[in-house]
């Protein structure tokens, strides 16, 4: 079956097709990156030498050139349906996503992530480890949150440490604090 087959789109150079946009959110600005297989790559602040940093790793890892196309349908998705969570108006995501930027033990603790930890809920690092069989890999499953390419869409910042810790994340604890309020399982902050 060739590539026309399975429904991909390609680019002139023969990689797949990129498209991106930056969308404004209460955590700042969010670059979302889509392939034909479905949303690819979420980026926290998305300004600048980090926009564009972004964009030269995913042309490298995905072969094509990305072009900005905000009104294509998976990214105009994609934006409305984090519009709305972000007003509170849709606690999980319905979007196709192309998990070809994360493979092996990462891949499976992630999708594991994805479908087993709803909306205001948390999980320890040592718990997720042992839904994916490898209940001594806490800090595996640490290194696999901050290899999330799909941040927010699958909910990294749900998992915390065990001892009540709120963990790192690599958009900012600041970050992670303002999404973890969102919901309600921390409180708004005062100020």
């Amino acid at each position: 079956m060739d590539s026309h087959e399975r429904g991909e789109q390609r680019d002139g150079s023969g990689g797949q097709r990129v498209v991106w946009a930056v969308t404004d959110t209460r955590i700042g600005p969010l670059l979302l990156a889509a392939t034909a297989d479905g949303l690819v790559n979420v980026v926290f602040h998305a300004t600048g030498a980090v926009r564009e940093r972004a964009l030269d790793r995913l042309a490298s890892r995905l072969g094509a050139e990305p072009v900005e196309a905000p009104g294509s349908p998976p990214l105009a998705e994609a934006i409305r349906q984090l519009e709305a969570y972000f007003s509170g108006g849709r606690r999980d995501f319905d979007l196709p996503l192309d998990w070809s930027l994360i493979s092996g033990f990462n891949r499976r603790v992630l999708r594991e992530l994805a479908s087993g930890v709803p909306y205001g809920s948390v999980v320890g690092y040592g718990d997720l480890a042992g839904r994916v069989g490898q209940p001594q890999a806490a800090q595996a499953v640490g290194v696999a949150m901050g290899a999330n390419p799909l941040p927010v869409v699958v909910p990294c910042h749900r998992v915390v440490e065990s001892d009540g810790g709120i963990g790192g994340f690599g958009g900012g604890l600041e970050t992670k604090r303002v999404l973890l309020a969102l919901e309600g399982v921390l409180p708004e902050p005062l100020f």
